[in-house]
């Protein structure tokens, strides 16, 4: 499941697209000028952050145009803006000047014009403007929206991503049932995250002469494959060569029963002269690349080619290493799998074609590093922040940042180590200014096989060490996403702060950033040593005086909810109060209900009935199993919308508590998937959460 997180939070910062219509009659959704009372953090000053999305480099390097979703709670929607600034931060302009919502910026015409999407007329169609937002107009009038684009670097052809219909209605097949509303399933993967499958995105390659795109052929077509590929894959699964001859795309040429069992997903190098299409993950038998092939980018000399790769198929959560591979001989080289024990998260490459520049998780933070064509690789930053993203800035590099106690914010710096990293936006300073901000400080303690665990301490604003204060133990989900410095907007370490609890986040076992041994170590025994590590770290900060061990909580989303659930009959009292969100409550169902089952073949080792040792460990920590000991309230909260665990999960282990006795609430969001998105509801959201910790840690 963790393999899309870092994506996903960048799309949901700013949204994935800009469909429909903009309201015109509506306010305009922009900057908050909300006042906050008592310098804490509420939910609400939560939703009125401008939440930075992606960053675009003008070719002369001296200008940058970026997005910021910003969220109205009142209109219970949210509006995405483009802005423009000098190369030092200065000068910052919105360029979006009605209520539509407009992403996606890249420069075009040797950086006079800035090419975006934007709903304004009526659906979402790629538009043009001046830098400085005047002259705009729409250039492609495509019958459906657009999702995304991506210009040739001699600009006569442009990749416009469109859904195409790729299953018929009822009432295709009956027109005298109009207004049947069933839905005839043949085949799996009917259903992805929070979505029926009735289309598929597909790339388009059209023509621009200047003025017009037109002429828009589906590469992929007659095809129900996607790309780019769901759920969250965006135009940067494309790549255009530097002679605009070729195009690169990642794909998952597989369907139905076939897809649902496997993650191959390949890079594809399509030759726009002759039409052919190779195969760059399969030139030979001796490919060490069956997982997920993403994110391909040609290098500046056109000599080779770089994407992303995971190594075993049906893994999700396997080491994601930076490939490439020489144009010239098909030569393939995997720079960071022996001298990187993590995951490569972005990626870009060097001016000279020599080295590359990315970013990955090491114990509990994200940094930039660099590494050469031969794999030796240097770090450049450091400290207790998470850098999300990485690319040129002239002979600079331009980054996006964040930490438990800042959002996202655009800086730079020279791509050396120890640099000094520059702040080029302060989106929020006016929100942070108004706020009192809990210290956040690591911690590591012993586990019960005499390994170190790392976890991050988050503590109340004005921490008085002579106090007791009730203490929250946050479990991870993924179950492999690391417990970074990540800002949330929902799982928000410093709003619990402010709430006055202490909040111990482990990097257990199963997580990134502490080599591929320690990450590995979950799948097939999720009820086993990931959940010792995290009885060890509440014990061990429970030796503290300042925490109250017995106003203890325990809380946690995705597979921090099936912890969360499983921890209720295996905690031996410690707890007072669980919280469980989008978790499973019972695995054997989970196997058969859950869409991509690559996922539950690799991490529970396959299905129910058989008999190895992994599967049968694995159904045995179901945490329905163990609903004869729940003696501890618990809340459940679930969207309806998540077809990845579905709310049925949730709603059962609530009927089990209540029918046992055991305190227990539900909150079910009809209009939700595996996150909260909506304004209201986000609010509702915090508003429980926190009413339900008071309840019974605190009253």
């Amino acid at each position: 499941m963790n393999r899309y997180l870092a994506t996903m939070a960048a799309i949901l910062a700013t949204g994935a697209a800009v469909t429909g219509c903009s309201d015109s009659s509506a306010p305009v959704i922009g900057k908050s000028d909300i006042k906050i009372e008592n310098r804490r953090m509420t939910p609400e000053a939560l939703w009125a952050m401008g939440r930075i999305g992606e960053v675009t480099v003008s070719p002369d390097s001296k200008n940058i145009v970026y997005s910021v979703g910003y969220y109205s709670v009142e209109q219970n929607k949210s509006h995405h803006t483009l802005h423009i600034m000098d190369a030092e931060g200065k000068n910052q302009t919105l360029l979006t000047t009605t209520a539509a919502n407009e992403i996606g910026a890249a420069w075009i015409k040797g950086g006079s014009k800035i090419a975006f999407l934007s709903n304004e007329g009526g659906s979402s169609q790629v538009w043009e403007m001046n830098p400085d937002g005047s002259e705009r107009k729409q250039i492609s009038n495509e019958d459906c929206d657009i999702e995304g684009f991506l210009f040739s670097p001699d600009e006569s052809k442009v990749v416009l991503i469109k859904r195409v219909k790729i299953k018929d209605t009822t009432a295709d097949i009956y027109p005298d049932l109009p207004l049947a509303k069933g839905f005839v399933v043949n085949d799996l993967m009917y259903k992805h995250w929070d979505e029926w499958i009735t289309d598929a995105p597909h790339p388009f390659i059209a023509n621009f002469d200047g003025n017009t795109i037109s002429g828009s052929k589906d590469i992929l077509e007659g095809t129900s494959y996607d790309c780019p590929n769901r759920p969250f894959g965006g135009t940067e699964q494309l790549a255009w060569s530097n002679d605009s001859k070729k195009l690169a795309y990642a794909c998952n040429k597989k369907t139905g029963r076939e897809y649902s069992l496997s993650t191959d997903t390949d890079i594809y190098l399509l030759n726009l002269e002759n039409g052919t299409t190779r195969n760059l993950c399969k030139l030979d038998d001796a490919r060490s690349n069956y997982g997920y092939d993403t994110a391909p980018s040609f290098s500046p000399d056109g000599n080779y080619i770089a994407w992303l790769s995971m190594k075993r198929d049906g893994y999700e959560s396997d080491q994601n290493r930076l490939c490439i591979m020489d144009l010239r001989n098909d030569e393939q080289k995997y720079l960071t799998e022996s001298t990187f024990d993590s995951n490569v998260d972005s990626y870009c490459w060097a001016h000279d074609s020599n080295s590359l520049y990315f970013t990955g998780v090491w114990h509990g933070a994200s940094m930039i590093y660099n590494v050469n064509l031969v794999g030796d690789i240097k770090k450049l930053t450091d400290g207790n922040y998470d850098y999300t993203s990485v690319a040129l800035l002239g002979t600079k590099l331009i980054t996006k940042r964040q930490s438990m106690s800042a959002a996202t914010e655009i800086y730079s710096m020279e791509p050396t180590a120890n640099a000094d990293v520059v702040q080029l936006t302060q989106e929020n300073k006016h929100i942070y200014d108004q706020l009192d901000f809990g210290k956040v400080e690591a911690r590591w303690c012993t586990t019960t096989d005499g390994k170190q665990l790392h976890s991050w301490v988050v503590y109340p604003p004005h921490f008085d060490p002579n106090k007791k204060y009730p203490t929250l133990l946050f479990c991870e989900g993924g179950p492999q996403s690391p417990v970074s410095q990540f800002w949330s907007y929902r799982w928000n370490f410093q709003i619990m702060a402010a709430n006055d609890y202490i909040i111990i986040a482990p990097n257990r076992r199963g997580l990134p950033g502490f080599g591929m041994e320690w990450n590995e170590q979950i799948s097939g025994d999720y009820g086993g040593q990931c959940m010792q590590d995290l009885f060890a770290a509440i014990d061990d900060i429970c030796k503290e005086p300042y925490v109250d061990s017995n106003r203890l909580g325990c809380v946690g989303a995705s597979f921090g909810g099936y912890t969360a659930m499983w921890m209720a009959g295996n905690h031996n009292k410690r707890f007072k109060a669980f919280i469980a969100h989008d978790g499973f409550f019972n695995m054997e169902q989970q196997y058969f209900e859950t869409e991509e089952s690559w996922f539950t073949n690799w991490d529970l080792g396959g299905a129910p009935y058989e008999k190895s040792a992994q599967t049968q460990r694995s159904y045995a920590n179901s945490p329905h199993k163990f609903v004869d000991k729940w003696d501890t309230p618990i809340l459940l909260i679930h969207g309806d919308k998540d077809y990845r665990i579905l709310s049925s999960q949730s709603m059962a282990a609530f009927n089990a508590a209540r029918l046992k006795g055991v305190p227990a609430q539900l909150l079910l969001f009809p209009d939700e998937n595996h996150w909260v998105l909506k304004p209201q509801n986000g609010i509702l959201w915090q508003r429980t959460f926190f009413a339900w910790l008071d309840k019974w840690l605190k009253e």
